[in-house]
């Protein structure tokens, strides 16, 4: 990579009129983020010492996103510069240059670009050298639409001498199928004075930042071109068909890195990761699971169908059922080892299980927490709760937790067992190795070791008859 300092401006101002969406266009997601974060985590990659948002179209919007974002582009020293009025790419880099520094390289990005690799672009970089014009191009079979690069002989090596936009080709000129992906690099201290030479003489009444070419080849600056295969790394996103061909392709390929470690995927083509997901060995996935914001799964996991979990560390040999549910948002959710759940359960945030515990069907957990080998099997409620170890928690059995203003905590201490369609209403203890009857509903802390009874005295009536219809009419 180049050892010049370097500033990435990000082009983020366009409308996206054909995405048909309020929405900003760089803000629509990709793999569960913003096209316009995937890159700004490039440039992070790229070490960048700042990025320079232009933005236009919902600047507003897409600034405040840009203020929050996390992860890689979290360290990312970042400065927006408004285009308003929109008039071409040269003219929103040109906002940018006040705060572009002459000692580096500019590298300019697209925000609706997203699949773009940082070795693709350090490559770039390396070609630039602080000394030259460097273009990432590409060979495609139909260019329509896309700028061609024009070179001074038929050799791929022949030095470039300009780019001419598809609107303003000649038709030898159309029939050239290399094309300028959108990015370059190029010295700041040069591009300075190249974009205070552009003009809007063109069929678009716009100022190209693409005419930049022809100013280097007049200025003796020598115009190189890196040219990839890989068309998915600088395909933009301009509608929704666009958004859903880019998603495939994406997690296509982080299936590919995921079995390439190791990870057994019951069906590539129907896994999708829409934020971090770490694996470790001998980790089993199944078919239409959703992986959201970062999850671990540790060695040995398995994750059976239609699974949704987001947020969460799943220790080694869990196994989590088909049809679950979970969703640690900012608490975060724990499965200790060897843990079991579902199916059809669901873990929300501050749910924490111990190694063994057993969540069954249709049972919902919420900011409580499960000692070794605790279980609660069958349609069961625990909010706010602290189980302790082999705790036994019956089927239909809830934590009233709620008292219609505060939360409350419940406190089952080990060996408790809560029989059937409980309601234990907190705050309340219940005492280890304590047993609550089928059917109680307890209001008061129960004593260790003893039977807690509550509920009302079975009453039987005989030859009782029940209610009927009166006749119509």
């Amino acid at each position: 990579m180049a050892t010049h300092p370097l500033d990435v401006v990000i082009m983020a101002a366009g409308k996206g009129t054909r995405m048909k969406s309020s929405l900003p266009k760089v803000l629509h997601r990709l793999g569960g983020r913003a096209l316009l974060a995937h890159v700004m985590e490039c440039a992070a990659r790229l070490s960048a010492r700042q990025a320079v948002v232009i933005t236009g179209h919902g600047a507003m919007q897409v600034e405040a996103a840009c203020a929050a974002r996390t992860g890689a582009a979290a360290g990312l020293s970042l400065q927006f510069a408004r285009q308003e009025p929109q008039l071409g790419t040269g003219h929103a880099v040109q906002q940018a240059l006040p705060a572009l520094l002459d000692d580096g390289i500019t590298l300019v990005l697209s925000g609706d670009v997203p699949l773009t690799q940082a070795a693709t672009l350090e490559a770039l970089l390396a070609q630039c050298d602080g000394q030259r014009l460097a273009l990432l191009t590409l060979t495609m079979a139909d260019p329509t639409g896309y700028g061609r690069i024009v070179r001074a002989g038929a050799q791929a090596s022949s030095q470039v001498r300009a780019i001419v936009e598809h609107k303003d080709a000649g038709e030898d000129e159309r029939a050239i199928q290399e094309i300028y992906s959108g990015i370059m690099a190029v010295p700041t201290r040069l591009l300075r004075g190249w974009l205070a030479r552009l003009d809007n003489k063109n069929a678009q009444n716009e100022y190209y930042l693409t005419d930049i070419v022809k100013f280097a080849v007049a200025d003796g600056v020598a115009v190189v071109a890196h040219q990839i295969t890989d068309g998915a790394q600088v395909a933009g996103v301009n509608s929704p068909v666009q958004l859903a061909e880019l998603e495939r392709v994406y997690q296509q390929r982080l299936a590919v890195g995921l079995m390439e470690q190791g990870v057994r995927l019951a069906d590539p083509a129907r896994l999708d990761v829409r934020g971090t997901l770490d694996c470790g060995p001998d980790v089993e996935i199944d078919v239409n699971c959703v992986f959201e914001g970062r999850v671990s799964l540790g060695e040995g996991v398995r994750i059976g169908a239609n699974c949704v979990i987001a947020h969460a560390v799943i220790a080694a040999g869990a196994v989590i059922h088909p049809f679950t549910h979970i969703d640690g948002e900012a608490l975060g959710v724990q499965v200790g080892e060897g843990a079991l759940v579902g199916p059809f359960a669901r873990l929300r945030p501050g749910a924490v299980l111990g190694a063994e515990v057993h969540i069954g069907n249709f049972v919902e957990v919420k900011n409580s927490t499960l000692a070794k080998g605790a279980k609660a099997n069958h349609l069961a409620y625990l909010g706010d709760a602290t189980v302790g170890e082999r705790v036994n928690y019956g089927a239909g059995s809830i934590t009233a937790n709620y008292d219609g203003a505060n939360k409350h905590r419940t406190v089952i201490e080990a060996d408790v067992h809560v029989g059937s369609n409980c309601v234990l209403v907190a705050p309340l203890t219940i005492g280890a190795g304590g047993t609550v009857a089928g059917g109680s509903t307890l209001t008061k802390d129960a004593p260790a070791g003893a039977l807690s009874v509550a509920r009302g005295r079975q009453l039987t009536i005989e030859n009782w008859a029940r209610p009927v219809k009166k006749p119509k009419g």
